[in-house]
């Protein structure tokens, strides 16, 4: 097995940084020892395979982004990044790891919706992948099916209060599904929001002749996420489940959920790099000369994007740095303008939902360290550390030290990275969601269980480097 010293470089956790070498041995991390340090001999560097100088750089742990929808099928149309193109665009990101949603539907077992997402991902991926199941028809069979998932390596389920129809799942049936939460120590993750009163508010927007992207926004008001994380948490409370919400958008529904730890709760949330930098006003309500106002079809997601004039954007970064929110993921669903977001035209319910950006969540995040607003430390435990202790990876994948995945990724604070399409996109898309972003770092060096896949622009990896991940339970709760 080869052998790697990355030296001269600042390692950062997200408890601290210092100055110190890495050593990895075939897949994993040997030794991080200090500059100089003859523990291991006098020459290290004489005795690897393999030398990366990290001088004047950050080695971090890779990436893990707890949240994609590779091949989703959704709106008439499936994502458009596929396990191959998808982990390898995260791979050049610095993220190592992703966890994508395996599906089950109404009248569907949720066996089979795991097995399709097997079939979808073996062989294909870049990089290490685990799954979450999506629990879309929530009777008698998919409960006891639910209970067997921790065997798989499977252990978190979401549900939807949105999206009736699709995957909407009622208070009934939440509870019922949040017992077997509780009993089992798996992780309910949930999508809060109050799909039977959007539908309408929707329905009644196109038929005044509201039907630009704008009202996607304004269809899904805040008031409607924030009334659904208040559901779900006391739903949670009542049934002793650990509740996981995720793109948590609204600054009133990170009150919810601050109210809740406040009382000790095991409730937690994630947010996601759209709902840090991007608007209602500026994104959704965009305009172009190709495409007019369905320009804003680009940044159609849900939840939706928040007006930058109520505060949302500064609330959520501030419950980032208070931990009220607690991981930074990014909901990867990608769809193209042509033949996909275009389905919409003259009707915006008909958009496909979703925002590509699994390969630039890293360097998004670190920009958040370069304006202030977190620190280095929490950068690495928001996009890394966190997601691996909350989804059952810790002491695996998350950190720098012996016995841990060598999934490390060697940043350049002093690089810059131009956002764009026709610039560093690599996910299958025809637009960027966020072109003309300028970053104050680059990623230089990506490996993936000691093999770099990544080196400067350079891809060195290959389709089915990726592992699949069986997950244990939790470490993060309470």
């Amino acid at each position: 097995m080869a052998t790697t010293l990355i030296t001269g470089g600042t390692v950062v956790s997200a408890t601290g940084r210092a100055a110190a070498d890495v050593l990895v041995d075939g897949e994993t991390i040997r030794a991080v020892l200090e500059p100089g340090s003859t523990l291991l001999g006098t020459d290290v560097a004489a005795s690897v395979d393999r030398v990366i100088d990290a001088s004047g750089k950050y080695v971090i742990p890779g990436g893990i982004d707890a949240h994609t929808h590779m091949q989703l099928p959704f709106g008439g149309t499936e994502a458009s990044d596929t396990f191959e193109t998808g982990t390898r665009a995260a791979a050049h990101g610095g993220t190592t790891s992703i966890i994508d949603f395996a599906v089950q539907r109404y009248g569907e077992r949720v066996q089979d919706g795991l097995a399709a997402w097997h079939e979808k991902a073996a062989g294909n991926c870049a990089i290490d992948y685990g799954f979450h199941q999506i629990v879309g028809g929530v009777d008698e069979d998919s409960l006891a099916a639910m209970r067997t998932l921790p065997d798989e390596g499977v252990s978190s389920f979401k549900l939807f209060m949105a999206y009736p129809g699709v995957f909407y799942s009622d208070d009934a049936q939440v509870l019922k599904a949040m017992q077997v939460s509780r009993d089992t120590g798996m992780l309910t993750m949930m999508h809060a929001e109050n799909g039977p009163a959007i539908d309408v508010l929707a329905e009644q927007l196109v038929a005044a002749g509201e039907t630009d992207p704008y009202y996607h926004g304004i269809a899904r008001a805040w008031e409607m996420e924030e009334e659904a994380t208040h559901r779900a948490i006391m739903l949670a409370k009542l049934t002793g489940a650990p509740l996981y919400v995720v793109h948590v958008s609204a600054k009133q529904a990170v009150e919810q959920l601050a109210w809740a730890r406040d009382k000790g709760w095991n409730v937690y949330g994630e947010t996601c790099p759209q709902y840090l930098y991007l608007s209602l006003e500026e994104q959704l309500g965009a305009k172009s000369d190709e495409w007019g106002a369905f320009e804003g079809a680009k940044w159609v997601c849900s939840t939706p994007l928040r007006s930058r004039e109520e505060g949302h954007q500064h609330a959520i970064w501030q419950a980032l740095r208070t931990n009220d929110l607690q991981m930074v993921s990014t909901d990867h669903c990608p769809f193209c303008m042509k033949d996909q977001k275009e389905l919409g035209l003259g009707d915006f319910r008909k958009i496909p939902n979703g925002i590509g950006g699994v390969e630039h969540r890293m360097d998004l995040m670190y920009q958040g360290v370069v304006t202030g607003e977190i620190t280095l430390e929490r950068w690495v435990e928001l996009t890394s550390t966190t997601p691996a202790r909350m989804f059952g990876l810790a002491g695996r994948k998350g950190v720098i030290q012996p016995g841990a995945d060598a999934d490390i990724v060697v940043y350049d604070p002093n690089g810059h990275t131009s956002i764009g399409q026709a610039g560093t996109q690599h996910m299958n898309m025809d637009y960027s969601a966020w072109e003309g972003f300028e970053i104050d770092g680059h990623v230089d060096t990506v490996l993936s269980r000691g093999r770099v896949i990544v080196d400067g622009d350079r891809y060195l990896g290959a389709k089915g480097d990726g592992r699949f991940l069986k997950r244990g339970l939790s470490t993060y709760l309470a």
